[in-house]
């Protein structure tokens, strides 16, 4: 199963209307960064992005949580197994850390192009308002705002 970010609002004729008679806004109009519309962007996945999207449906399911509880009480009587108190505890400690450290990396590529879809979404939607209302205070702050996100990142 694969997730899917896209929302979709339905538009009557009057504001289909409307919005094709919008004016396509000067890129000065736009700031310093171009904007990215969601429709230019790329919908093919990589092998790594769709690895990380079944990984996401996967893990994020009832029976997977019942499948961690059951390695639990498989191993909490496992004590009786193993002689040592230390190599009962490192088999457990190991088996988490490894899980954990590989399941951060995968859910956190998950969660970014997420993020990266809803900032388009508001580019786009800020786009319009700048474009359909040019003479508002509101739209110099709404100009300043399209793809903050770039220009405030770390990266």
């Amino acid at each position: 199963m694969r997730v899917h970010c896209d929302v979709v609002f339905p538009l009557d004729t009057y504001a289909q209307n409307r919005l094709a008679r919008l004016p396509t806004p000067a890129p000065e109009m736009l700031g310093a960064f171009a904007v990215t519309m969601p429709s230019d962007e790329s919908h093919e996945l990589g092998w790594f992005d769709r690895f990380a999207d079944w990984v996401a449906s996967f893990t994020s399911r009832a029976w997977f949580f019942a499948l961690c509880v059951l390695i639990v009480v498989v191993w909490a009587p496992s004590y009786f197994v193993f002689q040592s108190v230390d190599t009962w505890q490192l088999i457990i400690n190991t088996a988490t850390t490894i899980v954990t450290f590989l399941l951060v990396a995968l859910l956190q590529n998950t969660q970014k192009r997420g993020d990266d879809a809803v900032h388009q979404k508001l580019n786009a939607l800020a786009q319009f308002l700048v474009s359909s209302d040019t003479n508002s205070p509101a739209s110099d702050e709404l100009r300043q705002a399209i793809g903050i996100e770039r220009r405030e990142s770390s990266s």
